[in-house]
């Protein structure tokens, strides 16, 4: 019951938080920040299976002096890398869900990854700095983001999933009776980008966006390095497009302008996994589990468009075999949605 109550709480407060946020911003002559909707799903890749569906909605503020000083003040404590109290501060609220690949069977899949949702509010910091050598220019990011939620029944994945399988008569998964159970989760999400100044070529720019970073919590515990390669024109409208954590992501805020950005990228990351709850179970009780790789490696690739501060990114996934039993690797795709006010 109580853990019931936990969960509801979580939803709401995380819902007010961003509306709240967002709603006090736009009553203010100086109302600047990013609205970003990101939907991942396995169907776009023509699969169904294991990572299945994720959705996140979520502002990032323009200004650096934006948001509850409490919050700043957190992070910065968490993050002791850099100085990012003085960053753009962000809130998002977002639910991933996870199944076998098997989801007609009733009984428990033992070989597969457990089904499970997980609901959880953020709030984050996004520090940009901006360096010079050998005479050229190059913008660093840090960034922090502390996620808040439940993983478990409370986190609503089993009517998430199939009231949407009823709405498009698609059979439902018959197993969400197995699910991790209800637990607290925290995930604290950290990370570096380096932004070189982009080359130029035949009237189109070039950059590589290198990144190190790594998550601590109940959810995810893990170290990641990667890198971003881009090809466009006008790049500096972000970091890279922005997806569901762990993904390798960009900025979720975009820069607005007159010129039309866009660019084709490419981009891959390595994770050293010391825990995944999706796929270790629950941290304080019996649950079903598998036994997780501890290295796993991400290709992704796609296009971004910008114009007077909109942004539309496409990408396709491709994430290697996450735990012993996997008969294959998974692919999943993303749409993104930003606009700047």
């Amino acid at each position: 019951m109580q853990l019931n109550l936990i969960g509801r709480a979580v939803g709401v407060a995380a819902v007010l938080c961003l509306l709240g946020a967002i709603g006090a911003r736009a009553e203010s002559d100086d109302f600047g920040g990013t609205v970003s909707f990101q939907w991942e799903n396995d169907r776009v890749a023509q699969t169904d299976r294991h990572y299945t569906n994720g959705v996140r909605l979520s502002w990032v503020s323009d200004k650096t002096t934006d948001g509850p000083d409490w919050a700043r003040d957190l992070l910065e404590f968490m993050y002791p890398l850099a100085a990012v109290r003085g960053g753009r501060i962000g809130f998002a609220l977002g639910q991933n869900m996870y199944t076998p690949e098997d989801t007609d069977a009733v009984a428990l899949v033992a070989d597969d990854r457990p089904y499970a949702g997980w609901l959880y509010g953020a709030v984050s910091l996004h520090a940009e700095t901006t360096r010079y050598r050998g005479g050229l220019k190059l913008d660093v990011l840090d960034s922090v983001e502390l996620n808040l939620g439940i993983v478990g029944p409370q986190a609503y994945g089993e009517d998430t999933q199939n009231n949407y399988h009823d709405l498009i008569n698609v059979a439902r998964s018959n197993g969400w009776s197995h699910q991790l159970k209800n637990e607290p989760a925290l995930a604290l999400f950290f990370e570096r980008k380096w932004r070189p100044e982009p080359y130029r070529l035949a009237g189109l720019e070039v950059d590589a966006i290198p990144h190190v970073g790594g998550s601590l919590g109940n959810v995810f515990t893990l170290a990641n390095v990667g890198a971003t390669f881009r090809i466009g024109q006008f790049l500096d409208f972000d970091y890279g497009p922005p997806h569901i954590r762990p993904s390798l992501s960009g900025l979720e805020a975009v820069k607005g302008g007159k010129e039309f950005g866009w660019y084709l990228f490419a981009g891959g990351e390595g994770r050293a996994v010391l825990h995944n709850i999706f796929l270790d179970g629950n941290t304080f009780t019996d649950s079903h589990s598998v036994s997780k790789n501890p290295f796993v490696g991400s290709i992704q690739a796609g296009a971004v468009f910008s114009y007077a501060g909109y942004r539309v990114a496409f990408t396709h996934v491709y994430l290697t075999k996450e735990f012993g039993q996997q008969r294959r690797a998974d692919r999943y795709g993303t749409i993104s949605l930003s606009k700047q006010f």
